[in-house]
């Protein structure tokens, strides 16, 4: 009868330890997922932010090239009562133009920076939350099975 009862007894503690690993995992897995949730709404987000910085970059790159046009369209109308003096506003107006390029790539590459590095900040945070989580785990599961 004595064993019967140490059985029973050891079965109930492994049974126990048991439930309360998986309760431990559960808790952690789902921690986990909050995480990536959180991760993958931050990345979602910073993929709508930089679309819209983006596409109103865009449409004032379209406004001007707009405004040159017509400015273009003007000076070739006048070109015909000065030449010189349309060359050379047709000149300016391409160097501006040229400069304005190089002003909207830089201000891309910007937008592209500071959305990666939001991105980073973001995926350090998950990073560190997921690896606290199973950090706190294995302590967990070291105590549940460190006890008699």
């Amino acid at each position: 009868m004595n064993d019967s009862r140490k059985t029973q007894e050891l079965f109930g503690q492994v049974a126990a330890k048991a439930v309360e690993t998986v309760t431990v995992w559960a808790d952690a897995n789902q921690r986990v997922l909050r995480e990536i949730v959180e991760f993958s709404t931050a990345t979602a987000k910073e993929g709508v932010r930089l679309y819209a910085e983006l596409q109103q970059t865009a449409i004032e790159a379209l406004r001007d090239s707009q405004a040159t046009a017509a400015r273009w369209q003007g000076a070739w109308s006048d070109g015909a009562k000065d030449p010189v003096q349309a060359c050379q506003r047709v000149l300016l107006d391409g160097v501006e133009g040229t400069q304005k390029v190089f002003k909207l790539l830089e201000g891309q590459a910007q937008a592209f920076t500071r959305a990666a590095e939001r991105l980073q900040t973001s995926a350090e945070q998950a990073g560190k939350g997921i690896q606290e989580t199973y950090t706190a785990v294995v302590t967990r599961v070291k105590d549940v099975y460190a006890q008699n």
